[in-house]
C-alpha cells in the first residue's frame, strides 16, 4: 500500500493555521485586515465609495454609473479587496497614454457609426465628448477616480459623465485587449518617430565633428593596447555608422509597428461586421494585424524594441568607456565641457564624466528591462492574458531612459574638446611595425616571413636602447637584405611617419 499522510498530521495542520489566523484577528482588532476572514476596505476608501455611489446622474446607465466597476459585470456580486484593486490597476503608468487612448475611440466611434449601430448624432456626441476628455488632460484638469483602473476605464468615465448613457455604447464590441495594444502601438509610433530625429541628430553631430578634425591622429587600441594610428575623425565615424544602423532597424520596426489590431474584439473577431481596414486608415496604420488571436496576444513588436534600445544603448556604453577612457589624465586625448561633468562633495579638483558613466550604467538597465519582459511573454498561452500588463512599465522606461541618453550623448560630443597634442604624444613607432612587414611585401616577401622579420627589428631597437627611427638601412639589411634606404625614412612620406602610415590605408573603410 502506498504511504499516505496520517488523518492525525492534517488535524495538526489545519489546527495550527487556525490557531495563527485567529491571533491575526485579535492582534489587528476586528475591523482590521483579517476582519471577517477576508480584507477589509480602507475607512477612507468605503467612504469614497459611498460618496460615489450616493452621487447619480439621471443621464447616465446603470453599469457606467459606478465608473470604477466599468471592468466588472454583472457575474461579480462580492466586492473587490482594496489590494487587488492596487495591484490590478495599470492607470499609475498607462496614463501616459491618453492622447492615443482618445484618437482610437474617436476613430472607432466613427467605425461603429459606419456599421449602423451608432446614429449619426451620437456619434457626433461621442467625438465631441472625447475631444472634450483630451483637453481635460491637455490642460491638466482631468481628475482620476478611485476605481478609474487603467486609461481606458478612466477616459470611458469621464467621458460617460460629460455625454451621458450615449457613453455606454462606445465599448460595443471592443475589449480592452485589442484597446490597450492599439493604443500601444500608436504610442510606439510617435516614439520612434521622435527617437529617429534624436539619433539623426547624433549621427550628423559625428559627421561634422569628423569632417572638421580630420588632421588628428591618435593611437588605435586593440586589446586596450596601443595598435596601430588612425584618424580622429575615423574613430568618431566608427560610432555613426553603428547610429545609422540603429536608425535603420527603427525603420524597418516601424512597418510592423505601424498594423492595426482594433477591431477584434477580445479574441475572436468583431461581431458587427464593422471594417477594420476603414478603421486602420483612419488611424494612420499600413494594415491590419490579420489573425485576431495574434492581435491581442502578440507583444513581439514591443519586444522588437527593447531590442533595439538594448543595441543602441549597447553602442552608447562603449562610447562612453571610450571617452571615460580618453577624458582621463592617463590619456588626456579630450576635455569633457564643464555641461556634462560633476564635481566631488570632497575633493575639488575632480572634475567627472557622470553624464558619460550614466550612459554606461543605464545600458544595464534597458538590457534588464528586455529581459525580464522576455522572461514575462515566452510563459504565456496564446492570446491576451493580464501577465502582458508588464509590458508597458519596460517599454515606457526603456524609452524614455533611451531618449534622454542619445540626447546626452549628442550634448557630450557636440561640446568636447579634442587635444591633438596628447593623441600625437600618445603614438609610438612600434605601431608602424606592421608597414614595416608591409614593405618586404611589397617586395615579394611572404606576409608570415615578413611578419617574423619586422618583429626581429622590433628586438633589435630594443637591444639597442633606442627608438625604431635611428636604425639606419645597413641596420635593417643585416636581418633582411630586401629593405632598401627608404624603410629607414623618419621624414615626410618615409616609413616612420604616421601621416603616411594613415594615408596608405586606401581602400574603402580605412582610416
Amino acid at each position: 500500500a502506498r504511504p499516505t499522510l496520517g488523518s492525525s498530521f492534517m488535524s495538526r495542520a489545519t489546527a495550527a493555521l487556525s490557531r495563527t489566523l485567529s491571533a491575526l484577528r485579535t492582534s489587528r482588532g476586528s475591523a482590521g485586515i483579517f476582519a471577517h476572514g477576508r480584507v477589509a476596505a480602507a475607512p477612507s476608501l468605503q467612504r469614497q465609495r459611498r460618496s460615489m455611489s450616493d452621487t447619480k446622474n439621471p443621464d447616465v446607465s446603470s453599469v457606467s454609473s459606478v465608473g470604477f466597476r466599468l471592468s466588472r459585470s454583472g457575474r461579480f456580486s462580492g466586492e473587490t479587496d482594496p489590494l487587488m484593486e492596487q495591484f490590478n490597476a495599470s492607470i499609475g503608468y498607462d496614463k501616459r497614454m491618453w492622447k492615443q487612448d482618445i484618437t482610437g475611440s474617436i476613430a472607432y466611434a466613427s467605425a461603429l457609426g459606419r456599421t449602423g449601430l451608432l446614429t449619426a448624432e451620437e456619434v457626433a456626441k461621442l467625438h465631441e465628448g472625447l475631444k472634450a476628455v483630451g483637453e481635460e488632460w491637455e490642460k491638466g484638469t482631468f481628475e482620476l477616480k478611485a476605481g478609474d483602473e487603467d486609461i481606458h476605464t478612466a477616459n470611458e468615465r469621464r467621458l460617460t459623465e460629460l455625454v451621458g448613457s450615449v457613453g455606454g455604447k462606445l465599448h460595443t464590441g471592443r475589449s480592452r485587449n485589442d484597446q490597450v495594444v492599439t493604443d500601444v502601438r500608436l504610442w510606439m509610433r510617435d516614439e520612434i518617430k521622435s527617437l529617429k530625429g534624436h539619433l539623426k541628430s547624433l549621427v550628423r553631430t559625428a559627421v561634422e565633428r569628423a569632417e572638421a578634425e580630420q588632421d588628428l591622429i591618435m593611437p588605435g587600441y586593440t586589446h586596450l593596447q596601443r595598435a596601430q594610428p588612425i584618424r580622429w575623425s575615423h574613430w568618431l565615424l566608427c560610432y555613426a555608422w553603428q547610429w545609422k544602423r540603429d536608425v535603420e532597424r527603427l525603420e524597418e520596426m516601424e512597418k510592423r509597428v505601424n498594423l492595426c489590431p482594433l477591431g477584434v474584439g477580445a479574441l475572436s473577431g468583431h461581431p458587427f461586421g464593422i471594417d477594420r481596414h476603414a478603421l486602420a486608415a483612419d488611424l494612420g496604420f499600413d494594415g491590419i494585424v490579420m489573425n485576431s488571436l495574434d492581435a491581442v496576444g502578440d507583444r513581439e513588436f514591443i519586444l522588437e524594441f527593447l531590442w533595439f534600445s538594448s543595441c543602441t544603448m549597447i553602442h552608447m556604453s562603449r562610447l562612453a568607456e571610450d571617452l571615460i577612457l580618453y577624458s582621463s589624465a592617463e590619456f588626456g586625448f579630450v576635455g569633457l565641457a564643464d555641461a556634462y561633468s560633476t564635481g566631488s562633495s570632497l575633493m575639488p579638483q575632480k572634475k567627472n564624466p557622470d553624464a558619460l558613466e550614466l550612459l554606461r550604467g543605464k545600458s544595464g538597465r534597458v538590457i534588464g528591462q528586455t529581459v525580464g519582459l522576455m522572461v514575462t511573454v515566452k510563459g504565456t498561452p496564446s492570446t491576451y492574458n493580464k501577465d502582458l500588463q508588464e509590458d508597458k512599465e519596460p517599454l515606457f522606461d526603456a524609452a524614455d531612459t533611451l531618449r534622454a541618453c542619445v540626447q546626452i550623448a549628442d550634448g557630450v560630443l557636440a561640446t568636447l574638446t579634442p587635444n591633438g597634442a596628447k593623441m600625437q604624444a600618445a603614438l609610438d613607432l612600434p605601431m608602424l611595425a606592421t608597414d614595416l612587414s608591409d614593405h618586404l611585401v611589397r617586395k615579394g616577401v611572404p606576409f608570415r616571413e615578413a611578419h617574423h622579420v619586422a618583429g626581429a627589428v622590433v628586438k633589435a631597437a630594443e637591444d639597442r636602447g633606442c627608438t625604431l627611427d635611428k636604425l639606419t638601412g645597413d641596420d635593417l639589411r643585416k636581418i633582411h637584405p630586401l629593405f632598401g634606404d627608404d624603410a629607414a625614412s623618419s621624414g615626410p612620406g618615409g616609413m616612420w611617419d604616421y601621416e603616411a602610415a594613415v594615408e596608405r590605408r586606401q581602400t574603402d573603410g580605412g582610416t
